[in-house]
């Protein structure tokens, strides 16, 4: 994690924590314990890892993804995407800040006319909206989606990126092949 991101991650992070208690989802005495682990593994420059979400839900097992998210629907009446049956344009993939999704689980991930849509996993926490609204400077259309479907969009979109890029002798790298040497 960038040290650009870093403040980002730990303010999303403390945000949704303090949510998740205000909404009674989970026990201060759990978030404690939750945030303490967190720290260890931001320190460990693990982004996949990196969340207070991922820590309660599936290393502490005080909380379910599938509460959090029913919360959302129900009360703030959020929808929810997976972003595996969705297709991307690439406009939103090549504009795509990676270390901010990772930093605030979340993805924007289309835009029709004036409103962006964007997945998240952190829609509770007030920060995560607030860096997205300034961000994309437009009206949001917010979606909830779970940890495993941001990780799997931004670990794709990294191998794809990695297969546009330019090799460093000029060449293309495509999709598996050797990158092309060029003659003189």
């Amino acid at each position: 994690m960038s040290k650009e991101h870093r403040p980002l991650l730990m303010r999303a992070n403390r945000l949704l924590g303090a949510a998740l208690v205000e909404h009674n989802l989970v026990k201060i005495e759990d978030l404690e314990t939750a945030n303490e682990k967190l720290i260890e593994i931001v320190a460990t420059d693990q982004p996949r890892q990196s969340t207070i979400l991922g820590i309660l839900a599936y290393d502490m097992k005080v909380l379910k993804e599938d509460e959090v998210l029913h919360h959302i629907v129900e009360a703030d009446g959020v929808g929810l995407i997976d972003l595996r049956d969705y297709e991307v344009p690439d406009d939103s993939k090549k504009n795509l800040d990676v270390g901010a999704a990772w930093a605030t689980w979340s993805v924007p991930f289309d835009r029709e006319e004036e409103f962006f849509f964007v997945a998240t996993a952190y829609y509770l926490s007030p920060a995560v909206r607030t860096f997205w609204e300034k961000q994309l400077g437009g009206p949001i259309l917010w979606f909830g989606t779970t940890l495993e479907a941001i990780a799997d969009y931004l670990e794709k979109h990294a191998v794809a990126a990695a297969q546009r890029a330019p090799a460093p002798n000029g060449a293309v790298v495509t999709s598996g092949a050797p990158a092309a040497v060029p003659t003189k």
